[in-house]
């Protein structure tokens, strides 16, 4: 596929509201809520750059650094940060926001996504334009993660 797209085409940051029914029995929010927001967010990356649907085939570093409570505002910041032929590594970075403005951060996860055809068999997806010294670390660190998942594989997990 000869068809590249930059990190900035498929951004996508989204912003929630903790809300009660988002609370555990702690009265935070709950870590699968979150995680369900960062897989949603993660999709949506990974359907703007491959411009098809794509399903999830794994979640890496997924770190929680601080709760959220209610009322919270939470961030989610997606973006492309690595692609091979038929899989792209969406990062999400997570924050709360406060009433002025400043973000905490509160999550960093790694997604791999596969872009699929109509019937579930994976496709090609565009390559990735690096345009910053920032994104090329990423790629660079991707290509890092992608062995490490490799590895991983072959033992068993």
């Amino acid at each position: 596929m000869e068809i590249k797209k930059t990190v900035a085409e498929s951004r996508i940051e989204q912003v929630y509201q903790v809300r009660p029914e988002h609370l555990n029995g702690a009265g935070r929010l709950f870590g699968g809520k979150l995680m369900e927001w960062i897989d949603e967010l993660a999709g949506l990356v990974g359907i703007r750059h491959a411009q098809r649907d794509v399903i999830t085939a794994s979640v890496d570093n997924l770190k929680f650094i601080r709760g959220a409570y209610l009322k919270d505002l939470i961030v989610l910041i997606g973006r492309v940060t690595f692609v091979g032929k038929t899989s792209m590594e969406v990062r999400v970075d997570t924050y709360i926001e406060s009433i002025d403005g400043i973000r905490k951060p509160i999550n960093r996860a790694y997604l791999t996504l596969v872009a699929v055809d109509e019937e579930g068999n994976p496709v090609e997806v565009p390559g990735l334009i690096i345009e910053t010294e920032s994104e090329r670390a990423e790629w660079e660190a991707g290509i890092k993660r992608r062995e490490m998942r490799k590895q991983r594989r072959a033992e068993g997990f």
